[in-house]
């Protein structure tokens, strides 16, 4: 049943005569009621995304996922990336690391290492400039 069907199904059953608690003001019931069930049902859509798309077709679905090509491209630049990483100093790559794969912060890092925050700023732009220029040579 739809929104609207459902919102006026409740009037009715609440604005009929022969009840107690008639409703005063109709057109406000009407509009709160309705008000009422629209967020009702935003909330089961946020609760549960996939129950309003069982009558969607399969095949209309957009295919998000990485071609085969994108694939392979992809793994042959974090190759590239892996390669120029080696060719970094231990203590910048061990910086690098730190910061850009395993998450820390730069204090977090520098405290760990017993090394000031901009000596890990500086190592981490280091690795950078070193990553971007070795994949601008891998392009051209």
């Amino acid at each position: 049943m739809d929104l609207t069907q459902e919102t006026f199904l409740r009037v009715s059953e609440h604005a009929s005569p022969d009840k107690a608690n008639k409703v005063t003001y109709a057109r406000s019931y009407l509009y709160r009621v309705a008000h009422n069930l629209a967020i009702d049902h935003v909330r089961a859509q946020k609760r549960n995304p996939i129950a309003g798309a069982k009558d969607i077709p399969l095949d209309v679905i957009p295919n998000n996922s990485p071609s085969p090509e994108q694939i392979v491209g992809g793994q042959s630049e974090l190759e590239y990336v892996r390669r120029a990483l080696d060719e970094l100093p231990d203590k910048t790559r061990e910086i690098f690391t730190l910061v850009r794969i395993e998450g820390l912060t730069y204090r977090e890092a520098a405290e760990q290492l017993g090394i000031s925050d901009s000596s890990v700023q500086k190592h981490v732009a280091r690795a950078i400039a070193h990553v971007m220029k070795r994949m601008r040579e891998s392009r051209s």
